[in-house]
């Protein structure tokens, strides 16, 4: 007798079953689960952010939430179509308020520049000035471990809380802070080795 793959199987269970199966971390039943509503999730996502990266992004994002967090679904609360949707709908207006935090830094910036020109003898030296450190800043960098570099960079560059960060690289939000603070002293001793904390 000639057994069905597994996946065929598992595309007729219901939603309900499938999250009982990811929550053991059975990845087929993931990727049933995935299948099933990646499309509706993308149209949601795409919806309300309005551009085609940063919708599958926000996907991606919300099914890793969903596989990690498959255990604390709750069928009784909600069917797991809804339930994603929420997900979807949550990383994507997270997503519009970092976006939106950028923006309005980024105005300030500019209005406080308008308001306060720097004197045109002064303007090639202050650009020379910036530039001079964005260099160091880079060099700093290249002194962290990859592990300090790239929450550091996440968190400065990119503007993602420590929770954000522990949520996207899967680590205790204790490694995040720790991984942080030893990067930020490390860049503190190299600028002045002297000094002591």
């Amino acid at each position: 007798m000639q057994m069905a793959p597994p996946s065929d199987h598992l595309s007729s269970l219901s939603d309900a079953a499938l999250m009982q199966r990811v929550a053991k971390m059975d990845a087929e039943a993931f990727e049933v689960f995935y299948d099933r509503h990646v499309s509706s999730a993308y149209a949601l996502a795409y919806r309300i952010v309005g551009s085609r990266q940063p919708a599958d992004d926000v996907c991606q994002e919300a099914f890793l939430s969903v596989w990690r967090s498959a255990a604390r679904y709750d069928a009784n609360l909600g069917n797991a179509r809804s339930w994603i949707l929420a997900v979807v709908r949550n990383r994507a207006i997270d997503h519009l308020r970092r976006v939106t935090r950028t923006k309005e830094r980024e105005v300030a910036d500019e209005a406080l520049a308008e308001r306060h020109p720097a004197p045109q003898d002064q303007n090639t030296e202050s650009t020379a000035l910036r530039n001079a450190q964005a260099g160091e800043t880079r060099e700093l960098m290249n002194e962290l471990s990859d592990d300090q570099r790239r929450v550091i960079e996440l968190s400065f560059y990119s503007g993602y809380s420590h929770s954000e960060i522990s949520e996207m690289l899967e680590l205790p939000l204790g490694t995040v802070k720790a991984r942080m603070n030893r990067g930020l002293a490390r860049m503190r001793n190299v600028l002045s080795p002297g000094e002591t904390a």
